[in-house]
């Protein structure tokens, strides 16, 4: 069957053998069945025409002078534009050796002479075939690492679109729960938090304790170095207060003004007295100046401490009502000083107001 010029052509077919004859009867035959034929009478000129125009399938001699087949095909593999190019052995030598050699240099394929076209024709169609699934592997590879690509970028995209809106919530939940000036939390979070571990005490039956803070004479200090000053001190304050605090459950706050508030769940009087304690000595060890005030010549704090078991009957702001009394006395009697609201779970110490037990003179 002659190929039509309208028909496109199968492949593109390089044949190599030094005998003319072969050369033509091969040629002709596979242009009839629509390939595209070149031909190299030696290796030289077989490499030459690869590295021009490299073809799809090689049908290659082995007995050729000056460069057999075993090294033309072993000069192909070696280099990256021909290494991929099927070659087919045609040759008379029918020796098993002979064969496994051929595929042992690259070979993909080995016809014994006298050949047969349709088996000629089979075995190059077969190999158009493999390299055509291959092609085709290999762009649905490329397109499947460019998905990929894509998809990672999508997913590293959308990865800091998150980071960027967690980042966002987590500010605005600062927004809402810190206070601005001292970073520790703000009232609307106090009141939310304490609810919170009034209900668990509740179910509980477990301790919850408060401890009321409040700088002694802060007006005055901040008549005396004014208001950027007074929020330096408001500043050194907080952090002081959480450094004595230093619990994961326990919340410091800023109650209003100069006054903090410290909330413990899971804590009886006594664990509130230690609380009330370091934090009186972490105020001390800041050595803030205040020479306006009346109990000593640097910053102190007065506090009040009450504790309660809650039940279904008390009220939430009961146990505040007593922090506040609490501090009030701490106050009335003296400042730089706490004092224990006795309503509920007496400490055994008999003193419901106590001195601290750092000197104040700095």
């Amino acid at each position: 069957m002659n190929h039509h010029a309208d028909e496109p052509l199968k492949g593109n077919i390089l044949i190599v053998d030094d005998t003319p004859d072969n050369l033509r009867l091969l040629s002709s035959m596979l242009q009839n069945r629509g390939y595209r034929v070149r031909k190299a009478l030696n290796g030289k000129i077989a490499l030459m025409a690869c590295q021009t125009l490299p073809p799809d399938v090689i049908l290659l001699d082995i007995n050729m002078p000056d460069m057999n087949g075993y090294q033309v095909c072993q000069a192909l593999k070696s280099m990256d534009k021909t290494c991929e190019i099927p070659i087919i052995f045609i040759s008379v030598l029918d020796n098993v050796q002979d064969k496994v050699k051929a595929f042992e240099v690259g070979g993909a394929d080995y016809i014994t002479k006298p050949f047969q076209f349709p088996e000629v024709e089979a075995r190059v169609e077969n190999q158009l075939n493999l390299k055509r699934l291959q092609k085709e592997l290999q762009e649905k590879n490329q397109l499947l690492e460019l998905q990929n690509a894509r998809l990672r970028q999508e997913i590293e995209k959308r990865r800091h679109a998150e980071d960027a809106l967690q980042q966002a919530n987590q500010q605005l939940k600062e927004l809402v729960c810190v206070d601005g000036l001292t970073q520790v939390a703000n009232r609307r979070h106090f009141d939310e938090y304490l609810q919170k571990q009034w209900q668990r005490s509740q179910q509980d039956c477990s301790p919850l304790s408060l401890v009321l803070c409040d700088i002694d004479f802060f007006k005055n200090y901040n008549d005396t170095f004014g208001h950027l000053a007074g929020d330096a001190c408001l500043q050194r304050v907080a952090k002081a207060i959480y450094r004595a605090v230093n619990r994961p459950n326990y919340l410091v706050a800023r109650y209003g003004g100069e006054e903090f508030v410290v909330i413990l769940p899971a804590s009886n009087i006594r664990n509130a007295l230690r609380v009330a304690k370091r934090i009186q000595h972490e105020i001390q060890q800041l050595h803030i100046h205040h020479p306006a005030s009346a109990v000593s010549p640097f910053v102190t704090l007065s506090l009040g401490i009450a504790s309660t078991i809650p039940r279904d009957r008390d009220c939430l702001n009961d146990l505040i009502h007593r922090a506040d009394k609490a501090l009030y006395r701490a106050k009335k009697e003296g400042r730089n000083r706490y004092c224990i609201d006795l309503l509920r779970s007496p400490p055994r110490d008999p003193q419901p107001c106590i001195n601290p037990p750092f000197p104040c003179d700095g």
